[in-house]
Order: structure tokens, then sequence, then C-alpha cells
């Protein structure tokens, strides 16, 4: 069964049909939308600020979603997919984003709707993540628009293959 932790008065708060892994942890000032699912090993710290997750948002095994103190909270819109061991800390993440396996997300970033951040890119500080692109590097910098094609390929496939995913867990 997941951790679900109060502090300082706050306790995480879950929209319909969320799925969350025995082993993931929630804790403190957190609101997630519908059909949401947190993975094996996630965190998701709302203790030292604000975390609001939209709709049909994955956060993938090892994650780590974190704020800073009194500063920066994080917002993530709808149909977002945040992979394997990515860090999201006091940021904001737009609709239809995909954030890659091992991704770094700063404080005070914004990625803005139907954007990649590559795999193991790095978004320092303060950076925005034009609408429609693919970031990439460390520091992650803009290789290329997306195409209708990759978004649907990507960003939208894999926020719908979770949701999937989610319901084989649901059945036992």
């Amino acid at each position: 069964m997941a951790l679900i932790k109060t502090i300082k008065g706050f306790t995480p708060k879950l929209g319909e049909g969320c799925f969350l892994a025995d082993n993931a942890t929630l804790i403190g000032d957190v609101v997630m939308g519908d059909g949401c699912s947190v993975w094996f090993n996630t965190v998701v710290r709302g203790d030292v600020h604000y975390i609001r997750i939209g709709n049909n948002v994955n956060i993938q095994d090892g994650a780590i979603i974190h704020c800073t103190y009194q500063k920066s909270p994080v917002n993530i819109g709808n149909n977002v997919s945040i992979a394997h061991n990515a860090i999201i800390h006091g940021c904001t993440i737009h609709d239809n984003v995909l954030i890659g396996m091992g991704a770094i997300v700063m404080d005070n970033a914004v990625i803005e709707s139907n954007s990649i951040v590559a795999a193991g890119a790095l978004i320092p500080e303060n950076t925005i993540v034009e609408s429609g692109s693919v970031y990439a590097g460390v520091p992650a910098k803009k290789i290329k628009s997306i195409d209708k094609k990759l978004l649907e390929g990507q960003v939208n496939r894999i926020a719908n293959s979770y949701q999937m995913y989610a319901s084989w867990f649901k059945e036992e």
C-alpha cells in the first residue's frame, strides 16, 4: 500500500481513478486530478510547498517531485508523462508534455504545452521550454520542433498507455 503522509495539516488528495503503486510515497500538500498513476519508488513530496497535478498524469518509477520552501511550488497540467527517474523541482509543466527518463527540471522553469524534454536533459532554473519544442542536452537547448506525428506517437501514446498499464494493477 502506498505511503500517504499528512504533514503540517496537509494530506494528499487524489482524483477519481488514480493508481498508486505499493511503494509510492505522497506527502503533504499534493492535489492530483483524475486518472493519474504514481509508479514504484516514486516520491511526490509536498512538505515545503504545494504540488498540483492535473488529469491523466503518469509519474513513472523512481521519479521525484519536490519544491523549494516558500519559493517554488510545482504545477503540472493534463496529459503529462514524467518518465523513470526524472526529477521535477519547483517548476511548471503545462499540458501534453513528455519529460524523458532521467531528465531534471529545475526551479521556476516552465515547460510549455506540446513539448518534450529528452531523456537525460537538464532544464536549468528559469528556463522556458517553448511550446511545440524538443529540448535536449546539458544544459538543454531546443533541438527541433514537434510535428503532429511526434506529438501523437510519443506524448499522447505514452500518456494513454499508462492509463492502460494502471488498469492491469486495479484488476488484481
